[in-house]
């Protein structure tokens, strides 16, 4: 297992310079952030540079404001259309794939109005034909597509590993798998190791933040345990930081990729 940080905890103008505080602080690769408008396929001139400079990208995270599960059809089509140039670039880039949630902020069961305006079989319709397009798009590119549970604030659709690998599964793609992320893990699952083990053929990429969002080891989460259990389970993809941050970067990472770099070695 190795360390990856989203783009936007790193300081610097370029990917080059951003590279260089990466390394220095401990980490093996830089995670993309994908917004809308494609853009992330306008980056690619830009990314395959970097690329032949030595950093290395190997996942993209959407970031737009509407995602594969959309309510509105062309919000929807939108969105897979631009999770299939992220599949593209990172393809083009030799990476590992892109991760998606369903939607993000479109609607939670846990606050009013409560009922959702599109049935839970409908939900689970739009979800699999966008999975399954999408998974093709990945297949064909060579590089995975990572749905990704969120909490029940956050998304009423896909809020636990169990209800993303089903999904996977039911596209009948290798292609499509999970992406964990432990913030959302921490709500949502009884118990997350237990979960992580049962859904281990379907695990494709793991997101790390503490209990408060921040970066790990400035909440309470069990991070050894977690690497003995990701250890255990045989997962060697990577554990890439998407949190916020208790400080300053160049104080607060480095001293998280130490106590994990150290767990890591526990656990192995």
């Amino acid at each position: 297992m190795r360390l990856a940080v989203q783009e936007q905890l790193l300081p610097g103008d370029t990917m080059q310079v951003k590279w260089e505080a990466a390394l220095a602080w401990g980490f093996d690769a830089i995670e993309l952030r994908g917004a809308g408008g494609h853009a992330l396929r306008a980056r690619l001139p830009e990314l395959l540079e970097a690329q032949r400079d030595g950093v290395v990208m190997p996942t993209v995270c959407v970031d737009m404001d509407h995602f594969i599960g959309d309510f509105d059809p062309a919000r929807r089509a939108d969105a897979v259309a631009n999770m299939a140039t992220q599949l593209a670039v990172i393809g083009a880039l030799g990476g590992v794939g892109a991760m998606t949630p369903a939607s993000w902020g479109m609607f939670s069961r846990r606050l009013p109005p409560f009922t959702p305006p599109r049935s839970a079989e409908g939900d689970r319709e739009v979800l699999l034909e966008a999975l399954t397009r999408l998974g093709e798009v990945a297949a064909r590119e060579g590089v995975l597509l990572l749905l990704e549970p969120l909490n029940r604030y956050e998304d009423h659709m896909v809020n636990t590993l169990a209800q993303a690998a089903e999904l996977a599964r039911a596209t009948g793609l290798g292609s499509v798998q999970v992406g964990a992320d432990t913030y959302h893990m921490n709500i949502e699952e009884a118990d997350p190791l237990a979960a992580l083990r049962a859904n281990a053929d379907r695990l494709g990429h793991v997101q790390l933040s503490d209990s408060n969002r921040l970066e790990p080891g400035a909440g309470h989460l069990d991070w050894a345990a977690l690497l003995r259990c990701l250890e255990a389970i045989g997962y060697g993809g990577w554990l890439a930081f998407e949190c916020r941050l208790s400080g300053d970067p160049a104080r607060v990472l480095p001293r998280a990729t130490a106590m994990l770099r150290s767990a890591l070695r526990a656990a192995a």
